[in-house]
């Protein structure tokens, strides 16, 4: 089958049309000082401000024109289907930690609510004490507070869980156990929503791990793929036959990134802010390297045994360039000291989030990043962040481009 004409993207600049965000809802409510560390989080949100910032983040891309999609609305519209309903059932209590009784018990309480319960019950769990039926050993020793579905926080970042890769979507593999459901509820919503009647998948939560904050789109054909905490090189590799089996890239280049916290995905380091142009966390400007990795003709598919060339590595910047057939890929020169660089880093400065060429979406705190770039000739819609990016997570992190005009 063929994916919808009006879907896709094969650049983080092309007009956006259509993207999908996730409303922060009650599974921010379950952070406690006690869980927040295990859930991803590094404080505890103020929710009801949280959400006032999504709100507005989401405003001002539809007052840009670009059509907001909420992944918890379209969730709620698959659950009307039985298919969908057993299988994001099945997703929620395929935990070793239940056992088999306290699983049909819970499988019993999910498949009593309705749809708008159900999804609200899949992304903020469902805590011991909130079980109808509970029973069995594993439900005797647990603590009252503990949950037997674990809530989803981070589903508020939905660019992790899929991202789009021309006209296919790459349901991600997300490498930390609290996030794993994230990508069964996505996957569902691909699968079974009449809006994505037709797409085709490009990869799958069973498979290595691979995350899509790690995935920048840097010209048509062009991708670059950061290795790290997150993304195994495995699931480079596997995405990389698969865009050259499927006719969706050309050359993907592999850049690991240091294993910290602050650094976690490739876009917490750089984002395109136009079609030559990108920030970049000053730091690692210069010491960011990459293995160019490209194909033989005939490649068929991932299990294909032609071996990919791989060449390098050499410096970020120099083989982006050369891979998008342009003399030098700008980078905007911050200016930053030391201690400001790695302040407005941790702020999520360089996680921006493309409207159009030259029009970017940036939190406000970050006023020296934003200053630069809008010395450079980048405009700036500044929205505020103070809540949402205690989950390490900005613009960029917090949305799924799903129609994107080309360059």
């Amino acid at each position: 089958m063929t994916t919808s004409p009006d879907m896709g993207a094969t650049s983080e600049v092309g007009t956006l049309r259509t993207v999908l965000l996730h409303r922060p809802g009650d599974e921010l409510r379950r952070l406690t000082p006690r869980n927040n560390d295990g859930l991803l989080f590094d404080g505890i949100p103020w929710v009801a401000r949280a959400q006032e910032e999504h709100d507005a983040f989401a405003a001002a891309l539809t007052d840009r024109g670009v059509e907001v999609l909420y992944l918890d609305r379209l969730l709620v519209e698959i659950l009307s289907f039985p298919s969908a309903r057993a299988e994001l059932i099945g997703a929620a209590v395929d935990d070793p930690r239940l056992g088999a009784t306290l699983q049909r018990a819970a499988t019993r309480h999910l498949a009593w609510l309705d749809p708008e319960e159900l999804a609200a019950t899949l992304i903020g769990g469902l805590a011991h004490d909130e079980l109808r039926g509970g029973r069995g050993l594993a439900y005797e020793v647990m603590d009252r507070s503990d949950f037997v579905v674990p809530p989803l926080p981070n589903l508020l970042f939905t660019r992790d869980s899929s991202t789009w890769i021309g006209d296919q979507v790459a349901v991600t593999s997300l490498a930390l156990p609290a996030r794993h459901r994230e990508s069964t509820i996505t996957a569902a919503v691909y699968t079974h929503h009449p809006r994505f009647a037709g797409v085709e998948q490009l990869y799958a939560s069973n498979l290595e791990h691979l995350e899509g904050g790690d995935v920048l789109l840097l010209a048509p054909g062009v991708l670059a793929v950061g290795v790290g905490e997150r993304t195994t090189p495995g699931g480079a590799e596997r995405l990389a036959r698969r865009v050259f089996a499927r006719g969706l890239g050309h050359t993907v280049l592999v850049v690991p990134i240091a294993q910290r916290r602050a650094t976690m995905h490739l876009d917490t380091i750089a984002t395109m802010v136009d079609v030559d142009a990108l920030v970049i966390y000053p730091p690692m400007a210069e010491s960011l390297r990459a293995w160019t990795v490209t194909a033989p003709e005939g490649v068929a598919d991932d299990a294909d045994p032609v071996e990919l060339t791989v060449t390098g590595p050499q410096p970020f910047l120099e083989a982006a360039a050369a891979a998008m057939g342009i003399a030098r890929l700008r980078v905007i020169d911050t200016g930053l000291d030391p201690v400001t660089a790695e302040r407005e880093q941790w702020d999520d400065g360089n996680n921006t989030l493309a409207l159009a060429p030259r029009l970017t979406v940036a939190y406000e705190r970050n006023t020296v990043t934003n200053a630069a770039l809008e010395a450079a000739g980048i405009e700036v819609i500044r929205v505020a962040g103070s809540e949402l990016g205690s989950g390490r997570g900005g613009p960029r992190c917090m949305s799924c481009p799903i129609t994107r005009d080309p360059l």
